[in-house]
């Protein structure tokens, strides 16, 4: 596949970009989530990458400074590179609402959806998007019915997280109550979901268009948090090896899947190809990771573009729906 495609139609992507535009910039970064480490990871380099290029960026952490700060700040747009709960699921996408400052991602409503699992896939489902047989595990759950429903190994999920925190594989059915409670410190919405045997895929999403798709390969017992982030034994396949067609067609799929909850912006949509090459969809990552580990980044390059390029692209589509700032 000519993975440069997408590339030409952007026309450079943040080549010709005005720094000066952007105004005063503010990279939330940081936060309170689970995923705090990797946040200050991603948000740290987005700031090196904006300040390289000439933008007044300044860096947010909203778990040591208050929303007195942020609201005296005098910022014109803000990237958000908090990932998990308090940044990636409406609530400070709320904020800069309320306050009038154009932010970068998916909006109030859409962010929550996506960042919750359980409604997403209730979407998926009610759109026709194809996405793995799933139960919602509670204390009082049969478990022997959920393992005859979906067949073993299942994945077990706080419905609320990222990064795979709190996130299983179940091979065998007396282990999937544990796996429950496990998943239960992290959120009160926990998720079965079906196995699928086959192919890991991910879909970096930049505005209107699909980066090119990455396989994932991991001699782990699945994707975790270790193989995301701190081990060298993850291989990235890209091209991943499909034929064009079929990547074409995957992508503008896609292109629905994140559509369907609202996203807008930037993002990434995370599948599976069973051993028959049916697509299924697991979830939609409306902040993902900027880190050097990170897929989307890693796909924007094969696309023909740097990692400040990006990142000035992602800002330029800073939006925010109020016509107005509130009088202060």
């Amino acid at each position: 596949m000519d993975s440069k495609r997408g590339a030409r139609r952007r026309g450079g992507l943040g080549k010709d970009m005005d720094a000066k535009a952007f105004g005063k910039v503010v990279v939330l970064l940081g936060g309170r989530s689970a995923e705090r480490e990797v946040s200050l990871k991603s948000g740290g380099r987005v700031l090196e990458a904006l300040k390289a290029r000439g933008v007044d960026a300044h860096g947010f952490d909203p778990l040591e400074r208050g929303l007195p700060e942020l609201i005296a700040g005098g910022f014109d747009r803000a990237f958000i590179a908090l990932h998990g709960r308090f940044g990636e699921d409406g609530t400070i996408q709320g904020v800069l609402e309320w306050l009038g400052i154009p932010y970068t991602g998916s909006g109030v409503l859409a962010s929550a959806i996506a960042m919750d699992k359980l409604r997403t896939k209730l979407l998926w489902e009610a759109s026709g998007i194809p996405t793995p047989k799933w139960s919602r595990l509670e204390a009082g759950t049969d478990f022997g019915a959920v393992v005859s429903t979906l067949g073993l190994p299942i994945m077990v999920k706080p419905a609320r997280e990222g990064s795979s925190i709190g996130m299983s594989k179940v091979m065998m059915a007396e282990d999937l109550p544990l796996a429950w409670e496990q998943a239960a410190q992290h959120d009160e919405v926990i998720i079965g979901e079906q196995f699928i045997e086959g192919t890991e895929l991910t879909a970096g999403v930049l505005g209107d268009t699909p980066l090119p798709l990455i396989r994932l390969e991991t001699p782990r017992t699945f994707y975790d948090y270790e193989a995301k982030y701190l081990v060298d034994s993850t291989r990235y396949i890209l091209p991943c090896g499909l034929p064009e067609a079929q990547e074409i067609e995957l992508q503008q799929l896609v292109l629905k899947a994140f559509a369907v909850p609202g996203c807008r912006g930037w993002g990434r949509v995370d599948l599976m190809l069973d051993t028959a090459g049916n697509p299924y969809f697991l979830e939609v990552n409306t902040i993902p990771g900027m880190t050097d580990h990170s897929l989307v980044p890693m796909a924007a390059r094969a696309a023909g573009f740097g990692f400040e390029d990006l990142v000035l692209n992602i800002l330029a589509q800073a939006r925010c729906a109020l016509a107005q700032p509130p009088a202060h």
